[in-house]
């Protein structure tokens, strides 16, 4: 029966027409950044760069290279806002509309009740981070040959790769993604379950990110830095890294996931005190 609630909750979810506004800004931008690449002076100083460091560009200024910088700003910025628009309409948006008190009158527990449509929230974050990855891979394609990687991020990654490594460091750095999508779904999953409109849920979590970068941002809280959430997010770019720091992707993993079940806890609490049937 579980699985049968959670087919018709990804149903809903999936049938909704909100759900798939990221994936259309995903792909407008992706095509946007990529004339930008080609045709301002972003490849050149890519191009620079790699010279400067004693590679030959023509080797790297490829599909796989240019997927990865394309994904960096979406992620900053796109991500989050699409991931916390979906996690904050799980609950809060069925509330709103009165199905929720339907649902509650047939023989199902509010515990299985959120976690079948929590779980529904984790399926999307892990659909929405490979589109993301599968459209920046493809459209790179069809503009850039297939060759090596080059992979810089400013303090975090230095990379300079073969085609096969790199494409299955590519991979790899999504499942870590798919782990911060979830983060955010599971936190403005969390404001969804009080009592609150959709649109307050999602600007609660989003707000809530958004102090996290100001204050790790602030030199006096580089000591507290494993405090805050965008600092675990960044390690799917460490593993681009030569040799990469297992350790440290590990312990980021780890704390990622602890933040999705403590969400998830506070939220489920939250709701099984919230009077919805009067």
């Amino acid at each position: 029966m579980f699985w049968l609630h959670l087919r018709n909750e990804l149903w809903k979810l999936f049938g909704k027409k909100r759900t798939y506004i990221g994936f259309g800004a995903f792909l407008i931008g992706q095509n946007a950044m990529l004339l930008a690449f080609r045709f301002t002076r972003w490849q050149s100083d890519v191009e620079r760069l790699l010279r400067g460091n004693g590679y030959l560009a023509e080797e790297f200024i490829s599909a796989l290279t240019v997927a990865v910088f394309m994904l960096l700003p979406q992620i900053i910025l796109m991500m989050p806002l699409f991931a916390a628009l979906v996690g904050g309409d799980l609950v809060a948006k069925e509330a709103e509309d009165g199905t929720l008190r339907m649902i509650l009158c047939r023989p199902v527990s509010r515990l299985r009740l959120l976690f079948a449509k929590w779980l529904a929230g984790v399926i999307f974050a892990a659909v929405l981070v490979i589109v993301l990855g599968a459209t920046a891979l493809g459209c790179a394609r069809l503009w850039f040959p297939w060759s090596g990687m080059f992979v810089f991020a400013p303090n975090i990654a230095f990379a300079v790769l073969p085609a096969w490594e790199g494409l299955q460091r590519f991979l790899l750095s999504h499942a870590f993604l798919a782990v911060n999508a979830c983060t955010i779904v599971s936190l403005a999953f969390m404001f969804s379950c009080f009592n609150m409109k959709p649109a307050a849920a999602t600007i609660l979590a989003l707000t809530y990110l958004f102090l996290n970068v100001v204050m790790e941002s602030i030199p006096f809280f580089d000591r507290y830095e494993q405090w805050f959430l965008p600092h675990h997010f960044r390690c799917w770019l460490l593993v681009f890294g030569t040799p990469v720091p297992w350790a440290q992707i590990l312990q980021s993993q780890a704390i990622l996931i602890g933040a999705c079940v403590t969400t998830f806890i506070v939220g489920a609490t939250a709701f099984q005190l919230r009077d919805i049937k009067s």
